[in-house]
């Protein structure tokens, strides 16, 4: 029976040869993740179960990164459940302030994520991975407890989505856009417990890196999970990570989707996501002129290297605007350390940011950028919800990397185009 590539990685993991849309499944993990806010429950319930020993050592990746440095006495505290709970079990991969990144950056770049991989992470998005042709999803802690003992998760298997994009991108057109004009013409719950799988000529010129954008952001149109097929940029970004051996699967022919969408994007500007939803999207251009407090360029979604050079080369040989606050967050040590060498971070400093260390941050709302009522902020984040960011009266505007540097700028949402 024919079958996706989502249906084949569990079919594999559940010990069978074919899965269909709606059937309850018991399957073994490769990877289980849990972050300073969620890995804390997961801890105490785990330790209600009364067993020994982690199913193992090696499969579990704690990795605190929405409120580090430690804000405060409770997220020290947090963290410091973790060390413990990471010395006690012998769990090999704990990631400190020092070798941490945000989760979700760190693990692709470390080598941490293979094709065919069956993750779980008690973070939504942990969907991020498919961008390596890995099934990836994020579940509650409870079922992070379970699986750091028994090293299992059941699933309902999803229905399919496939997204076909064709055409040629627009000058500033950037992978976050094609993500967000998804999201806004599907809606948040467009894709609700689905698979979403992305291909077409557009995906094969995008780089992985625009790719684990897109995935991550499967959530937000209500994705179990985002995927798509390796092709030759996978293998060359998975080499670079010295990950060489790894199972290839790809999407049978006659595979039955739920649905198919197949769109040129060659005339889409970049897009803006208003509050309170990122399905409340408008192009740029439909945009000008919203006065901004605040640019965040970063988080898991836009804070990999590639990232900060489409920043860098906006921001070069110019100023934030005075009456705005430019915050940028390198998405892991070994991000922040390329910028230096590249000379990203001079740049950025001598434009008038705050370059922080790797930390989700203000994406949560949880420091380095919180904002006040009333006020604005762009960011190259992934939600934008009442409150996302600080007070319940500030607003959230999601945007591209270009999008977000150039309105630091101009001090209201531009385009590049306009400086």
């Amino acid at each position: 029976m024919a079958q996706t590539i989502s249906q084949k990685i569990l079919a594999k993991h559940a010990g069978k040869k074919t899965v269909q849309p709606g059937e309850l499944i018991n399957c073994k993990v490769d990877l289980v993740l849990g972050n300073d806010i969620t890995a804390p429950t997961a801890i105490k319930e785990f330790e209600k179960i009364s067993v020994s020993k982690v199913f193992d050592k090696k499969k579990i990746y704690l990795v605190p990164d929405h409120f580090t440095p430690a804000k405060d006495i409770k997220s020290a505290e947090q963290v410091k459940m973790m060390r413990k709970f990471a010395h006690k079990y012998g769990i090999v991969n704990f990631f400190e302030i020092g070798c941490m990144g945000v989760e979700h950056a760190l693990l692709p770049e470390m080598g941490a994520i293979r094709p065919g991989d069956l993750i779980i992470g008690a973070d939504s998005h942990t969907c991020t991975y498919g961008a390596l042709g890995a099934f990836s999803t994020g579940v509650g802690s409870t079922d992070m407890a379970a699986a750091m003992a028994t090293g299992e998760v059941w699933f309902k298997v999803p229905e399919q989505l496939k997204f076909i994009f064709r055409g040629k991108l627009n000058k500033w057109v950037e992978a976050k856009d094609l993500i967000l004009y998804t999201i806004g013409r599907i809606g948040v719950d467009g894709a609700r417990y689905m698979s979403m799988e992305f291909t077409g000529p557009v995906i094969s010129n995008i780089s992985v890196e625009g790719r684990l954008t897109m995935a991550n952001m499967a959530i937000e149109a209500g994705g179990k999970n985002g995927i798509f097929e390796v092709d030759e940029k996978t293998k060359d970004y998975l080499k670079k990570a010295h990950v060489t051996r790894y199972p290839l699967f790809d999407s049978d022919k006659d595979a039955e989707y739920a649905k198919i969408y197949d769109w040129d994007v060659s005339a889409i500007e970049p897009q803006i996501a208003y509050p309170h939803l990122p399905s409340n999207v408008h192009p740029v251009s439909q945009s000008r002129h919203i006065k901004l407090d605040q640019s965040v360029i970063g988080s898991c979604t836009n804070g990999r290297i590639e990232d900060m050079r489409v920043a860098a080369k906006i921001l070069k040989g110019k100023k934030v605007h005075p009456d705005l606050r430019l915050i940028i967050l390198p998405a892991t040590q070994q991000v922040e350390l390329q910028m230096i060498k590249e000379g990203l971070t001079e740049i950025f400093i001598k434009a008038g940011a705050a370059v922080s260390t790797p930390t989700c941050g203000p994406c949560l709302g949880g420091h380095m950028g919180i904002l006040a009522e009333g006020e604005r902020s762009i960011a190259t984040t992934n939600r934008n919800f009442v409150g996302r960011m600080g007070h319940p009266k500030s607003e959230v505007y999601l945007s591209n990397v270009a999008v977000a540097a150039a309105s630091a700028v101009l001090g209201y949402i531009g385009s590049p185009e306009d400086l």
